[in-house]
């Protein structure tokens, strides 16, 4: 399956990668910071309290980002787990429909969650809602990341059910899935 937006789900993952990053360089310096305010402590000068204020609820939503950011391009690339055990052994003209049948379930499912995100978001925005941590970060932030997410996917998803339902109404005996789970 060719997937028409495929750079819109590759910049996902790399926004996905950049909150993982954005992880690691706040935990590497905040590691660092510790180990020279133990080096300044043992020469007497006392501590220098170099630490990053709210790290771990910080991380926590930019691991929300990199987790939500990151569906529809691991989904394009194959990466999500898909038991074929028994839409495996059915012949062509009835896999397709019953790809079909899951792929509008999972789009179904998606675009209800993406519903309830959207209602979240404004909740979060007309009750100002902030976090409880040292920083308060207002909460549409990070539920906005979930729901960029949640719209690639579905967006990801809406391409493969149009592509497997073209296959299924003009050839579905030539319906294949490949060894990354797409047509």
């Amino acid at each position: 399956m060719r997937f028409r937006l495929l750079a819109l789900y590759t910049l996902g993952g790399y926004a996905a990668a950049l909150c993982l990053g954005v992880i690691g360089a706040m935990i590497a310096f905040q590691v660092i910071g510790r180990l020279i305010d133990k080096l300044s402590v043992a020469l007497g000068a006392g501590g220098l309290n170099l630490s990053i204020p709210g790290l771990s609820e910080i991380s926590g939503f930019l691991l929300v980002g990199a987790s939500f950011l990151g569906l529809a391009y691991t989904y394009v690339h194959g990466g999500h787990i898909r038991v074929t055990l028994v839409t495996g052994q059915l012949p062509p003209r009835i896999r397709v429909f019953v790809e079909l049948w899951c792929l509008s379930v999972a789009l179904g499912l998606c675009l209800y969650w993406g519903w309830y995100v959207i209602v979240l978001v404004q909740d979060s925005i007309a009750f100002g809602e902030v976090s409880y941590g040292m920083v308060p970060v207002p909460l549409w932030i990070p539920q906005s990341a979930m729901l960029a997410g949640i719209a690639l996917l579905a967006l990801a998803l809406f391409e493969a059910w149009l592509s497997t339902a073209r296959t299924a109404v003009t050839r579905p005996s030539a319906f294949r899935i490949d060894d990354r789970g797409h047509e």
